[in-house]
């Protein structure tokens, strides 16, 4: 079994588990028609893929110490995949390289307004639970986050043992699970329970909400805050992505907090809600407690992020995120 050489092994701030795979992203007139119809783009790029690996790559971008424990093929894809994460700065010693599998790849289908994403699972469901124990045993991460739960199965089933063993360890947990291709959604009623902070975009809170059957609460007439709602009585805190309109956070107790994104001319969303992602966590890093505020780190790092194609290449410095959240550029909030 290989493995990929490693950037450090001290403790690390974020452990990052999940996909690992370059996406290629492709502009210009994507809406397939077949027939043998040859169709012109205008751009096309191989980029850092995955939303574990964008995630971890903002994480670093932020100057947070992150290992990612994830599988790629020992094969072209998958030393790209490598060398991306490394130069980003990321402990890359918990990725096995398999001899056997192609490493996953997900091809983006991007337009000015939506974008779909077609994608080859490869290597992506062949992480396992013993790697996830091993990889927290070694790097004693203060954090971990688990992303693209649907697309790992092997991995999920056994997810309520090793969320067990995460929390013993002292460490917190934050999921975003991403889209269930399968559109079941099953298994998170046992998950959610021992997850600190689930991240999911409005459609899939939806969706996460919906196939909670036995949860109800009081309906408020907003179905984002609903949705929520069901599932906080599960135990999460539900942070929720919304686009340009930045980020909601709702917790058990009930208290709701709100932050508006950045007004830009966006290039790409590619990877925007992973860098959110990355932008929230970051702040639970830096100790900060106000949620309105790690609020404002994950709206800001999720807007910064479309300011080029990829979902890694324009992703927020410190020192970017710290220029926006001082109130210096108050004017490049969204109106909300």
């Amino acid at each position: 079994m290989r493995t990929a050489r490693p950037a450090g092994n001290g403790r690390v701030d974020v452990l990052v588990v999940g996909d690992a795979n370059p996406d290629l992203v492709l502009r210009g007139d994507v809406v397939p028609r077949f027939g043998q119809a040859e169709q012109l783009l205008d751009t096309a790029n191989l980029v850092m893929g995955g939303s574990a690996t964008i995630a971890a790559c903002g994480l670093a971008r932020l100057g947070v110490t992150t290992a990612v424990a994830a599988v790629v093929g020992d094969d072209s894809f998958g030393r790209f995949t490598v060398g991306l994460l490394r130069d980003a700065g990321l402990d890359v010693s918990a990725i096995r390289l398999d001899p056997e599998t192609p490493t996953g790849l997900s091809v983006i289908l991007s337009t000015a307004g939506d974008r779909s994403i077609l994608t080859l699972p490869g290597t992506i469901p062949l992480l396992t639970a013993a790697e996830v124990d091993a990889a927290i045993v070694r790097l004693r991460p203060r954090h971990v986050h688990i992303a693209s739960y649907f697309l790992q199965p092997d991995l999920a089933a056994e997810l309520p043992t090793v969320l067990a063993r995460i929390r013993d360890s002292g460490a917190s947990v934050s999921l975003d699970t991403n889209w269930d291709p399968a559109e079941r959604w099953d298994g998170l009623v046992d998950v959610l329970p021992l997850v600190d902070v689930l991240l999911p975009n409005t459609e899939e809170l939806v969706a996460i909400a919906a196939a909670l059957p036995d949860l109800k609460a009081a309906p408020t007439g907003d179905p984002i805050a609903d949705a929520a709602a069901r599932i906080c009585q599960l135990g999460p805190v539900v942070v929720v992505k919304a686009g340009k309109a930045g980020g909601r956070s709702f917790a058990p107790d009930g208290v709701a907090s709100a932050a508006p994104g950045l007004a830009l001319d966006v290039v790409d969303t590619t990877g925007a809600g992973d860098s959110f992602d990355a932008g929230y966590l970051a702040a639970v890093i830096a100790d900060v407690t106000d949620e309105e505020e790690r609020l404002r780190w994950a709206a800001v790092a999720g807007s910064l992020s479309t300011r080029a194609a990829g979902g890694t290449s324009a992703q927020a410095t410190r020192a970017e995120l710290d220029e926006h959240l001082s109130g210096t550029d108050a004017r490049s909030f969204a109106r909300q």
